[in-house]
């Protein structure tokens, strides 16, 4: 064999990964009746099975990485939930991560517009959250001008295409305040009765769109017996990068992550975003041949936790009951937390009060009666990944004058996968519609979520359904069961 083709072989992201991965599939089949894309188009091609023949192919040698094999890489959800029915126990999330930098190192799917996209959304935005947030400012300050109602109501965007159509109408509310105003840079555990020391991942679009959650997630925290550390800069994760094919910069990532919060210190690293999590616990296989990372990566990954997980673990502090419904009480939510609160967790740090988002960016309240009904939609990374399922509906159950109704198909994928619902909208699309037709027939007007995407497709998805309903993070319903008890 030449020194070309040496090279060759081990620059190419398949055939360098270990073989037993790449054959460990049985070709059972029983992974097919999970897969929303086979279940949708009946190919082989689009089931994991099918998918995974193309990768040991590639692997042998035996075939190119053609715009095909591209295309149907991306056409995956990556949702995982071939992994928990698999008997085998396939490490697909592996296969798909890897299939995916073999597309982009390929240069399969090329192109000047695709390039341009790439380059500035992983590169230069994602990066460096510095640059994240400031367009997250001016979209927020586009927002508050009531600049684009008056475009929306001017029908101007009718002479836009399809496409720019539709991605407009999904783009979210980006919040008044991120997590650096709300939070303080250290939290102690209410009545300083410190347990644990823990740090805070705010996240990427997590701190734009969803920094009350962050700030419900330390309120939680902090009342069962944790000191937070959340500091006001952080990075972002890097999952983005490695489910779609750029390694490097998830190493790099990875390494930010690590050095700036050194797993030693804590009791526990927490995430709240189950797409995030699922990638954070999996930093050692990412570092494995990094000699300086790797032992400190094995310690970050025991140490990353879940909230729900956590919570758990440590075991929730169950807020008190209410003793009769608060119908008619003026400045309470559905979750029973007054509409403005205080955004001070940190008496040595005060933060401005603000607002917090009521009924789902801009849903009028719902009326609470003795027993909120709620549903829970599982993230797919979530339940898959992490086979977090049990600990979200404990924290559920902990609070107070709340009904648990199971969600039918409730770990089925609701089309947001990262950013699938912007790339794939047609199949997204579907699989929105399915996943709200199942949340109406359970009859709740709140429907509970841990992961940022999932949270934004639910809002939109009903929104464009006209339909009312609530969309929040468990933590939150926490959150406002523990204000309650003041």
């Amino acid at each position: 064999m030449s020194a070309n083709a040496t090279t060759s072989v081990r620059r190419s992201p398949l055939q360098s990964l270990d073989y037993s991965v790449v054959q460990q599939c049985m070709h059972c089949g029983l992974c097919l009746p999970t897969c929303p894309t086979y279940d949708a188009t009946r190919l082989e091609r689009n089931s994991p099975r099918g998918r995974i023949a193309l990768m040991r192919a590639i692997a042998d040698g035996e075939l190119e990485a053609t715009k095909t094999f591209g295309e149907e890489m991306y056409f995956c959800l990556g949702c995982l939930a071939c992994m928990t029915a698999c008997p085998a126990g396939v490490n697909y999330a592996e296969l798909f991560e890897h299939a995916r930098a073999e597309v982009e190192q390929s240069g399969a799917l090329k192109s000047p517009r695709r390039d341009f996209i790439r380059a500035f959304a992983l590169r230069w935005l994602f990066m460096d959250l510095k640059r994240l947030r400031l367009a997250g400012r001016a979209l927020r300050l586009w927002q508050q001008l009531g600049l684009q109602t008056l475009i929306r109501r001017s029908g101007v965007l009718k002479l836009l295409p399809k496409r720019l159509r539709e991605l407009e109408a999904v783009t979210p509310d980006i919040q008044r305040q991120f997590s650096a105003d709300l939070i303080a840079p250290v939290t102690p555990a209410i009545g300083g009765r410190k347990k644990f020391r823990v740090a805070m991942l705010t996240g990427c679009a997590q701190d734009l769109v969803f920094s009350d959650i962050n700030c419900d997630t330390v309120e939680v925290l902090r009342r069962n017996g944790c000191e937070v550390i959340t500091p006001s800069e952080q990075h972002c994760c890097g999952s983005i990068f490695a489910h779609n094919g750029e390694w490097a910069l998830a190493q790099e990532l990875a390494r930010k992550n690590i050095a700036q919060f050194p797993p030693g210190q804590f009791d526990a690293i927490i995430t709240n975003a189950g797409g995030c999590g699922s990638h954070l616990k999996h930093f050692s296989k990412l570092l494995a041949d990094d000699p300086a990372y790797r032992d400190r990566a094995k310690v970050w990954d025991a140490k990353v936790k879940d909230i729900h997980e956590w919570l758990v673990e440590i075991g929730i502090k169950r807020p008190q009951p209410i003793p009769s419904p608060l119908n008619g009480e003026r400045g309470e939510n559905a979750a029973g937390q007054s509409n403005t609160v205080s955004a001070s967790i940190e008496p040595s740090h005060p933060s401005p009060s603000i607002p917090l988002p009521v009924e789902g960016r801009g849903k009028p309240a719902i009326e609470q009666r003795s027993d909120l009904v709620v549903t829970y939609h599982e993230s797919c990374h979530l339940c898959h990944g992490q086979k977090i399922t049990s600990e979200p509906r404990q924290l559920l159950r902990a609070v107070p004058n709340l009904k648990l109704v199971e969600l039918p198909e409730a770990n089925w994928c609701c089309g947001s996968a990262g950013v699938y619902n912007l790339v794939q909208p047609e199949m997204a699309d579907d699989l929105l519609q399915r996943k709200l037709a199942h949340i109406q027939s359970t009859g709740a007007k709140i429907v509970a979520t841990g992961n940022p995407g999932c949270l934004l497709q639910l809002i939109n998805g009903a929104k464009q359904r006209g339909m009312k309903l609530r969309v929040v993070h468990p933590v939150t319903l926490l959150a406002g069961a523990y204000r309650r008890e003041q």
